[in-house]
């Protein structure tokens, strides 16, 4: 999470991803992604459902995406495993196939801020593509300092987006 990041990305694929930081402050935010694939809704689910495909090695415990994985029912775990530990991201607390996704999921330096945080992934299909939407809301005491985590993980979870939609 070196980089701070917020607006509009051109993808490779044609698609474009908007963030938007919706409210911050010390003991709350609200953050906000969208995107339209040229991949269709099974298409993005399937590619969904496989974080080890798309999620950024930079943004795990171990540098490696493929030590992550997805267990797809209610009480799942989003987790990574390798070598020398592993770590549990997320939990999964709705799967509607091919249209939703929600997890408990306090990611990287959230879990040791003792925060509540709702991640929510929603797939619809837009034309011969998808449109998908993330959303986050984080909820802790002021001590957590959520307001500045903010657009850290704006960034992180843009760039998640984008190479979620992404043909690659």
């Amino acid at each position: 999470m070196k980089h701070l990041m917020t607006g509009t990305l051109l993808l490779a694929s044609s698609a474009t991803a908007h963030a938007e930081v919706l409210a911050a402050a010390p003991d709350h935010y609200e953050l906000k992604q969208e995107a339209v694939s040229t991949l269709t809704p099974g298409e993005l689910w399937d590619r969904l459902i496989h974080p080890e495909v798309w999620w950024h090695p930079d943004h795990t415990f171990s540098g490696a995406s493929e030590h992550l994985s997805l267990d797809l029912k209610a009480g799942g775990l989003w987790k990574e495993t390798w070598d020398d530990g592993s770590v549990a991201h997320g939990t999964v607390l709705t799967v509607l196939n091919g249209k939703l996704l929600r997890l408990d999921a306090p990611f990287g330096p959230l879990q040791d801020k003792g925060v509540n945080v709702i991640w929510t992934i929603s797939l619809a299909a837009e034309g011969e593509g998808t449109r998908v939407t993330f959303t986050e809301t984080a909820n802790g005491t002021a001590a957590s300092g959520l307001g500045e985590l903010a657009p850290a993980v704006d960034y992180v979870k843009t760039d998640a987006i984008t190479r979620l939609v992404s043909e690659d």
